[in-house]
């Protein structure tokens, strides 16, 4: 019998409610046993979210899981201010709010979801836990220099990563743990943020708004590999279980059908990135199509 409690966590916003509405449906129709979905939104976006509330969805503002000082900047749209360390921009918030969670909810398991992620197939949170170890996406050697230099970026996250963390500069290639559908286990995390608090010498969330850069799934996966190692209690997945469209170019319905014809095997939900421009309402149909695509059981 698996020990442990799940919860699923999806931070969104206005912009997504389509698709955060299109997610809350697949993981009613699709995933078992029932976990409580805590969807996270500004509290200007309450109202409009509170039509997803049901008896396993609640629904979490932002203002609420970060500390009184850290408040949104009404005349600046893409900010908050923290009166500790000054300006923190919006990405660098999401990173914070999606750390702050263990320390909200008490489910043993989390399990980040975004908006422009839907499940098209049975998932079994089971699957996730092997004994008394919970699953970590864990892509062995994903960070090469070649891969940095296609994605500059991941320089930033990883030398955000090792200063946070008081870890020595290592070459690549590294382990890459970004992805959809991640797990954490809540005891790790917060390990996370007093780890944090120890190398800092100041309050997590304090040294987070601190860097400019951040990834909070590559912070959790390093950590969990490099500073707990062997008693961390993951197990790795290799390949993840989505399957991912990461393209800015719109799709046709031709190409939507072929992108979700070729999804393989294993994976048990999509992700079309709203970088795409995409209306959810046209693959809507497509995901629900059971007959055409033989997604659903019978």
């Amino acid at each position: 019998m698996n020990p442990f409690s799940s919860a699923i966590i999806t931070p969104s916003y206005a912009p997504d409610f389509e698709r955060c509405r299109l997610l809350s449906w697949s993981i009613e129709q699709f995933v078992t046993p029932s976990a409580t979905h805590y969807i996270i939104v500004p509290a200007k976006d309450l109202s409009l979210f509170s039509q997803l509330k049901k008896p396993n969805t609640e629904i979490v503002t932002v203002e609420s899981i970060l500390p009184w000082w850290v408040q949104r900047l009404p005349i600046v749209k893409n900010g908050w201010l923290n009166f500790k360390t000054g300006f923190v921009r919006n990405w660098l918030l999401q990173q914070v709010v999606k750390l702050a969670v263990p320390q909200q909810v008490s489910e043993d398991i989390l399990v980040y979801i975004d908006s422009d992620v839907t499940f098209i197939r049975p998932m079994d949170l089971e699957s996730f836990v092997d004994g008394d170890r919970v699953r970590l996406l864990h892509i062995p050697n994903q960070l090469t220099p070649e891969f940095a230099a296609e994605f500059p970026i991941q320089d930033k996250w990883l030398n955000a990563t090792g200063q946070l963390l008081g870890l020595p500069a290592t070459p690549l290639p590294k382990p890459g743990y970004v992805g959809q559908v991640i797990t954490w286990r809540r005891d790790n995390a917060l390990k996370l943020h007093r780890h944090l608090e120890k190398v800092s010498g100041r309050g997590w969330v304090e040294a987070v708004c601190n860097s400019w850069h951040l990834s909070e799934y590559l912070l959790y996966g390093t950590f969990v590999d490099q500073v707990l190692q062997q008693q961390s209690g993951h197990f790795y997945d290799t390949e993840g279980i989505c399957y991912e469209y990461w393209g800015d170019q719109t799709l046709s319905d031709q190409q939507l059908q072929k992108f979700l014809s070729e999804m393989p095997s294993r994976a048990k939900a999509i992700m079309i990135s709203a970088k795409a421009d995409i209306p959810p309402g046209r693959y809507e149909t497509f995901v629900k199509s059971s007959q055409t695509y033989g997604f659903r059981s019978s």
